[in-house]
Order: C-alpha cells, then sequence, then structure tokens
C-alpha cells in the first residue's frame, strides 16, 4: 500500500492541473477533464512520448481594447463585468511529454462543425490518437497539435464548443430574422431548423421564437435564382412527429404533403437573444497568445500554424480579414495559416444572430454571406460599387501578416468559386499576389477525398459518377512541413501553382472545352459569388434583410481541360501527368436524389479510360485507350515512379512518401485494368 503523502502529492498535482492560471494573454485558467498517455507511453522517435489533454480554456475580453472592438454585440454580452466578458471552449491537445524534446511548432486546428480531423487526415488513425496514430508523421516530427472549439452551435457530445454569453441591448431581449435552405435528397415530412450537411445537423441555430409571427415564412424553387413560390401557413407548422403523432415544437418544420427531393425549401422566422459569436475568433487569437507567451502554458509553442479545411479554413480568412491575427497586447497571434478548400469564401462568424455552419452549395446555404468580396489578399477594387479593399487590409495595418497558403481543388473551383482569389474582380486579368502568399490547385481532387476504389456515394450527396479518389494526405505532409521550414528558418516553399487567365488555363464556362464522353452529363453552370445587402447595418455586423437583395454576381472562371478532361494547370499527381481515367471538378446529382442537371456537392467524377482500342471505338469514346498509351504495367509504374520523384525534388511530396505514392499507382493500373 502506497504511502499518505503520495496521496498528498497527487492531490496537489490534479489541483495544480486544473487550478486557475492568471495570465496576460487573456487566458484566465485552464480546466482539465482527462490527461494520458498517447497509446500507453509508446515512443515515437527521438521526440519519445506523448500525451493527450482534454480540458476547458477559459477567457476574458475586455470591451476597451481596440482589438476587441470588432467582435459583434460585445459591448451588450449579459456577463458583462468590469469592462470584461467572459467565456470559454473545449480543446483536445497532443504534446510531447518532454516539451523540450518537441519541435516548437504548434499546429492549431478550428475543428469543423466541432470535430476534429487533421491528425486523422495526415498521420491515419484517429482523430486524437486514442487507439490507432497511424504511421505518427505529426509526432514523429515534434509537432504540437491543439483542436480548439470555437463554434457556438456546434452540436453531438463530442463535439468541441464555444461557450459565449447571449447579448441584450440596453438590457432588452433582441429579436431578429434567421433564414435557412435545403434541397432534400429524398421525401421528408419535416425537416430541421438547423443546418442539415452530410445527413447531420453542422449547426443546431436558433429556435423559433414565436411560431405564430406573421413573419415567418416558407417558400419553394427549383433553382438558386429561380422564383420563390410561397406556400401557405395553413400547409405547414413548426412542429415534429413523434411516435407517429405531430406535436408542436420549435427547431423542426413540418409540411403537409412533404417535402419533395430536387426542391429548394427556404424558410424564414423570427429569433432572440443571439450568441456572441464572434467570441470565436478572440478565443483562437487568445490560446495563440497563451501558448507562445505563457511561462507555463499547457501547451508551449514557439511557432503557432492556424489549420482550416472548409467551413475552418474560410474562419482563417476571416479571422485574418476582421483583423484578429493582433493579439490585445498588439503581438502577432498565428505565424502560419494554412486554409485549404476554402475557395473564396469567408462566412457567417462574427454576426448577430450568426450561423457558423452555413456554407455555400451547388442546392443549399444560398446567398448567406459566405463568397462575398473582398476575395483578394492584395486591396481590389469592385468595378461596379468602387469598393476597394483586401482580405490582409487589417492584418498588413497592425503589422502582423503571417505565412499563408491557400489550397483549393478542382471542387472548389466550380462550388465554391475559388477563381476569385487570384483574378481582378472584374474577372479580366489576373491578380498579383503578395510574396508571402502561395496559392496552391490541386488539379483532379475534390473537396475531400473520395474512397478507392472508386465508388458512388450514397445518400444526400449520390452523384451520376463515382468520387474522384485521387488522396490529399501527402499533399498536406508537405504543406506542413514547408510552412514550417518557412516561418522557422525562411526557407521559401514552392512558387504557386494555379489556373492563369493570361496562358487560358483559367476560362469563362462558355470556353470550357470538355470532350463528348459517352453518358456523361456535364454542368451548365458554376456556382457564383454575388453582391449582398441584408440591409443598412450588415456592415456591422447585424442583418435585418431576409432574404438578402441580390445584384450582379462577380465573374467566375473554371480551369480549362487537355483533350481527355483533365485540367491542365496546378499541382498534378501522377494520376494527371500519367492519367488512367478523367478526373473532373464536378459531379451531377443522381435521378434518384432529384435535380439531375444540377451539381452535388463537394464532389468531383471518375470517369475511367476504356482499357483497349476496340473497346473505345466501340463505346464512341475519344479518348485514346489505356492500351495505346502504356504498352505495359512496367512501363506506366515506371514512368510513375519518375514523376514521383520529380514531385519530391519539387517539394510538394515528401521523400518518405515515394513508396506510399508509387503503390498507389500500382493499384491505380490495377483497378483501371479490371
Amino acid at each position: 500500500m502506497r504511502p499518505r503523502g503520495w496521496f498528498v502529492c497527487l492531490f496537489v498535482f490534479l489541483m495544480f492541473s486544473s487550478s486557475a492560471l492568471l495570465l496576460n494573454a487573456r487566458v484566465i485558467r485552464v480546466e482539465i477533464v482527462s490527461r494520458q498517455d498517447v497509446l500507453q507511453g509508446k515512443p515515437f522517435g527521438s521526440v519519445g512520448g506523448y500525451e493527450r489533454i482534454t480540458g476547458r480554456v477559459f477567457f476574458s475580453a475586455a470591451i476597451a481594447n481596440p482589438h476587441n472592438r470588432g467582435i459583434v454585440d460585445l459591448e451588450n454580452a449579459v456577463n458583462l463585468k468590469n469592462g470584461e466578458v467572459e467565456f470559454s471552449a473545449d480543446f483536445m491537445a497532443l504534446r510531447p511529454k518532454d516539451p523540450g524534446k518537441g519541435n516548437g511548432s504548434l499546429l492549431l486546428e478550428n475543428p469543423n462543425r466541432g470535430r476534429g480531423r487533421i491528425v486523422g487526415l495526415i498521420d491515419g488513425g484517429d482523430w486524437n490518437a486514442a487507439s490507432d496514430a497511424g504511421d505518427a508523421w505529426l509526432l514523429r516530427n515534434g509537432y504540437s497539435i491543439v483542436s480548439l472549439g470555437w463554434q457556438w452551435d456546434a452540436t453531438g457530445e463530442d463535439a468541441l464548443r464555444l461557450y459565449a454569453p447571449i447579448a441584450k441591448e440596453n438590457g432588452q431581449t433582441i429579436h431578429g430574422l434567421l433564414r435557412g435552405d435545403l434541397m432534400p435528397s429524398k421525401v421528408m415530412d419535416e425537416i430541421p431548423l438547423g443546418h442539415l450537411i452530410l445527413g447531420i445537423i453542422g449547426g443546431s441555430e436558433y429556435p423559433v421564437a414565436d411560431p405564430e409571427d406573421p413573419r415567418n415564412v416558407l417558400t419553394v424553387r427549383d433553382t438558386r435564382e429561380g422564383k420563390r413560390t410561397l406556400i401557405p401557413q395553413s400547409e405547414w407548422q413548426f412542429a415534429h412527429t413523434v411516435d407517429g403523432r405531430i406535436e408542436k415544437g420549435d427547431r423542426y418544420i413540418h409540411l403537409n404533403g412533404s417535402f419533395q427531393p430536387g426542391k429548394i425549401y427556404e424558410y424564414i422566422y423570427v429569433v432572440r437573444d443571439p450568441v456572441v459569436a464572434g467570441l470565436g475568433f478572440a478565443a483562437v487569437r487568445d490560446f495563440v497568445a497563451y501558448a507562445k507567451h505563457a511561462p507555463d502554458a499547457i501547451v508551449p509553442a514557439v511557432r503557432v500554424y492556424g489549420e482550416g479545411i472548409s467551413q475552418n479554413g474560410r474562419f482563417l480568412r476571416d479571422f485574418l480579414y476582421q483583423g484578429f491575427n493582433a493579439d490585445e497586447e498588439g503581438r502577432m497571434a498565428l505565424d502560419g495559416v494554412l486554409a485549404h478548400v476554402a475557395g473564396a469564401g469567408r462566412g457567417s462568424f462574427n454576426f448577430r444572430f450568426a450561423q457558423p455552419s452555413r456554407d455555400a452549395q451547388p442546392t443549399s446555404s444560398i446567398f448567406f454571406p459566405t463568397d462575398i468580396f473582398p476575395f483578394t489578399d492584395q486591396a481590389e477594387s469592385d468595378p461596379l460599387t468602387g469598393e476597394k479593399k483586401g482580405l490582409l487590409d487589417r492584418a498588413a495595418a497592425d503589422k502582423v501578416v503571417p505565412r499563408i497558403f491557400l489550397s483549393n481543388t478542382s471542387y472548389e473551383y466550380w462550388g465554391r468559386a475559388a477563381s476569385l482569389i487570384h483574378i481582378t474582380a472584374d474577372g479580366k486579368s489576373d491578380a498579383a499576389i503578395s510574396s508571402n502568399v502561395r496559392i496552391y490547385y490541386f488539379t483532379g481532387l475534390q473537396h475531400f477525398s473520395g474512397p478507392f476504389p472508386p465508388a458512388r456515394a450514397t445518400g444526400d450527396l449520390r452523384g451520376q459518377q463515382p468520387q474522384t479518389p485521387l488522396p490529399v494526405r501527402y499533399f498536406w505532409r508537405a504543406m506542413v512541413a514547408n510552412m514550417d521550414a518557412w516561418v522557422r528558418s525562411g526557407t521559401a516553399p514552392p512558387e504557386s501553382s494555379y489556373p492563369k487567365i493570361a496562358d487560358r488555363t483559367l476560362v469563362p464556362m462558355e470556353d470550357y472545352s470538355f470532350p463528348a464522353i459517352p453518358h456523361v452529363n456535364q454542368p451548365y453552370e458554376a456556382n457564383l459569388a454575388y453582391r449582398l445587402d441584408f440591409g443598412p447595418e450588415w456592415t456591422r455586423g447585424v442583418v435585418s434583410k431576409q432574404p438578402p437583395q441580390v445584384a450582379e454576381p462577380f465573374p467566375v472562371l473554371v480551369p480549362q481541360v487537355d483533350r481527355d478532361g483533365n485540367e491542365i494547370a496546378g499541382v498534378h499527381l501522377p494520376e494527371i501527368s500519367l492519367p488512367l481515367a478523367t478526373y473532373t471538378g464536378w459531379n451531377l446529382r443522381d435521378p434518384s436524389i432529384g435535380a439531375p442537371t444540377q451539381r452535388v456537392s463537394f464532389e468531383g467524377s471518375y470517369l475511367p479510360f476504356p482499357r483497349t482500342a476496340s473497346e473505345r471505338e466501340k463505346t464512341g469514346d475519344p479518348r485514346p485507350s489505356i492500351a495505346e498509351r502504356y504498352p505495359s504495367r512496367e512501363n506506366y509504374l515506371s514512368r510513375y515512379g519518375k514523376a514521383v520523384d520529380i514531385l519530391v525534388k519539387q517539394r510538394w511530396i515528401l521523400e518518405e512518401d515515394g513508396a506510399a505514392l508509387l503503390t498507389r499507382g500500382g493499384m491505380d493500373w490495377d483497378e483501371a485494368m479490371k
């Protein structure tokens, strides 16, 4: 039996681990919920063992601090006391048990709808290395990783959340109008008010404040720009079916006759008690300041890189635009930013009644403040309004511009207006790019990596073609290594690589020259970015007009293709430079889910080449067959290996990943020749 003193020491240690630490970085305390060795203390190279820590970080923001004045409704927070507003956020951290053996760099993840992904994406295995660390590339190289909650409406028991106060104006309840939309993929009797994405609610949204308010409306239309038809209030109600009975509620809409697939339903309703959602930006900023400057930070760091994918990439673009990369003392927060598949977007992150989960898809989340001016890193001029500004204006003025990677796949040029980040707002010229910015375009990939062997998606994402299966993992590993070298030692990363107007690799839709592949339907349009007006106060974060007034869109261009239908520009995996198939940035909806002429969200298409000349002639496929291109499997893999060597030399891929890519090449060949 252990002596009593041992228990006393343990008690003191645990109390200290969860105690309040008064810090000038505006983190006022950290509460630790769990702390355990990763994989029972397994060592990861020379770094040694890692530990996983979960808990909650508590912050305080001073309303008089100039770096907080952009937080909408901060001065109206109900818990305002002595000029300060307290809030908190969940976190999960992976850090070397001996921080001195780490590399000093922290990868800070803004979790997507409250769920961390970056560790699983880069290393394989679990998102938190709980039972499987994959090949542990991040851990072997000494990185610390933190996933920090920033989204107030994230749902699910395991979601990492922001806990922020509501706002009242002069002590009075604040009301407003909220809007949502949805195109069902099947017949549904009712739909949730929350943002339904990939079959789950990405954001819980606000309940209806007054179900009888005449401002509550429901409409239906066929396309994004189609005419809305008002559905009479007698045909729908705020209700939910429970055990076969329709019961009144405040988070669902029930429609008599059901919601039909292939139709866009839009609802507007009255809400109250807005959350001070912009504190999500302050949470990220102040946690970075704490990690870099507090002597007893739970995850100490010399350098911090903000990482965000999709929603969280948009969050980082907006974080920079709204001036949050200077902490409360004016110091640089994030040293580097890796914003992936964000397209031209920002988002509904710092508005009254913000809806952080809302994005911009082909048939939902339409006309939200997502893809809105400005789009480029340097200041640009809107040719219609004369307005001139850029994404990095605030960071430049504060002298806190980080190193930045803006990376996209083929999908974002069709579904997220990605061309606008590197062309002028009139669509006529390529825009200048700052020296601290790199723009990377990964040709033939979709928003998230599809399965291998290639397969069609199911449910809401059922497309007409199999998804493109090209992996993004190896690009991510190289990007993290390149960013770390750039910030740490000034070693410049690969130059930007993306389609351009000047060399005709970026063109208007009418000039897109996709081949006529048998049984493949082509898209007739791409997502546009619109000039939107949400009311007279929306530039200061207060939305009063729903739906917004929609003015002329900005010109959106798409990457041009070669005779096979593969895009010409960008960073090419060997599957693009030595193709066995056509990989597109679009996929049309399967007729079974309705609206078959519309694009399905997030997906590209995998269109295999004919295997032989006779097969090509029989089907009338204009693309040369595999046998006409490559004399044998051995010949193909030899050429594939040389393509991998070039990618490694150019630092798009790590040398240690070359063998895995070559193995993938063999799998690609075998799949194509089945």
